[in-house]
């Protein structure tokens, strides 16, 4: 009942984001822009995005070092997967397939890799907003209250980051206080299930204890996004218009701070609502938009879907698992609730 209910709302949200920009296209155009799309430039794009991914596998591989040092080749399918279920399945069920499917093949703590992802999200978040941020000065003019949501998020996740690393570089006290909270407010029959989620919690934070290591992994994570970047540049010149890499880098940030958002699976409406209202804004037909942002939409989605559902395949998982390892972070969730 809770996962229809889930996936409900985010096939809503999808829908009222389509809603938001059917009005203002032709079908017609649209298709007629698909027709004349010079599709070529797609495989250098693909490419690039793929350079994007094994630098993804890289960081992780970073911040997985201090538990256990895996090479990039064994952790490269994991991220193929997790993408895998982002695509294809709501609310990033990925991203627990991801740790899960570590946890059975590398005996790393569930809960440890699951915050190394979750600290993932978070650089991601900040380097989104650095985007729109340099961006911003050269658009036109955006309503107030969306800057104001990017001011928000961004004091959101600095303050996310800095209490992460404060906890990393400070365990001793962060252990002190849990102690003080566990021994005085937890009951005595949870306290073995809180005591093994704190310090598998904590082990998944060493990644941020140096501040080499936080450098390196924002330094990789602006690659990331350079490279994702890079593919929207490649693909654009499929079609009849050109905009800046920086108005790029802005639709980049902006659609990919949307797309955290609950949708339908594959990010339908989240995605493409925000990539077609920002060219818009610079000047590009709306009809030409929506084409260009369909077919990078589906560059960016189908290649990475079929290697990630290769190795689903090539693991043996099922889709029991995605319900397992979406049990196994619910049981988390709600224990942490009951504390």
């Amino acid at each position: 009942m809770k996962r229809n209910l889930q996936l409900l709302i985010g096939i809503a949200i999808s829908a009222f984001f389509i809603y938001l920009t059917l009005p203002g296209l032709h079908l017609s155009a649209v298709l007629g822009s698909l027709r004349t799309a010079n599709y070529w430039w797609i495989l250098p794009g693909i490419a690039v995005y793929f350079v994007g991914l094994w630098l993804r596998t890289w960081r992780w591989h970073y911040m997985l070092r201090p538990i256990k040092a895996l090479p990039l080749r064994r952790l490269f399918p994991l991220i193929c997967i997790g993408y895998f279920g982002n695509n294809v399945y709501p609310f990033r069920a990925g991203e627990f397939i991801r740790s899960f499917v570590l946890k059975e093949t590398e005996k790393i703590s569930f809960v440890s890799s699951l915050t190394t992802v979750f600290i993932e999200r978070i650089f991601d978040g900040l380097v989104m907003l650095i985007f729109v941020f340099i961006a911003l000065p050269f658009a036109p003019a955006i309503p107030v209250t969306y800057r104001n949501l990017v001011i928000l998020l961004t004091v959101l996740l600095l303050v996310a980051t800095a209490i992460f690393i404060w906890m990393a570089i400070k365990p001793t006290r962060v252990e002190a206080v849990y102690l003080w909270i566990a021994d005085h407010l937890l009951p005595a029959k949870i306290r073995q299930v809180t005591d093994n989620f704190y310090f598998r919690f904590m082990e998944g934070m060493q990644s941020l204890s140096s501040g080499q290591d936080v450098l390196m992994i924002f330094f990789t994570s602006v690659l990331i996004w350079l490279m994702e970047t890079v593919k929207y540049w490649f693909v654009m010149h499929a079609f009849d218009f050109q905009v800046s890499f920086l108005v790029l880098m802005l639709m980049n940030g902006l659609v990919n701070l949307a797309t955290t958002l609950p949708s339908a699976p594959g990010y339908i409406g989240t995605f493409d609502t925000p990539g077609i209202e920002t060219l818009a804004a610079f000047g590009v037909n709306r009809n030409l938009a929506a084409s260009y942002t369909l077919t990078l939409h589906a560059a960016l989605w189908l290649p990475v879907t079929l290697v990630g559902g290769y190795y689903f395949w090539r693991f043996h998982l099922k889709w029991s698992d995605f319900e397992e390892a979406r049990q196994e972070a619910s049981e988390e969730e709600k224990m942490m609730s009951e504390t």
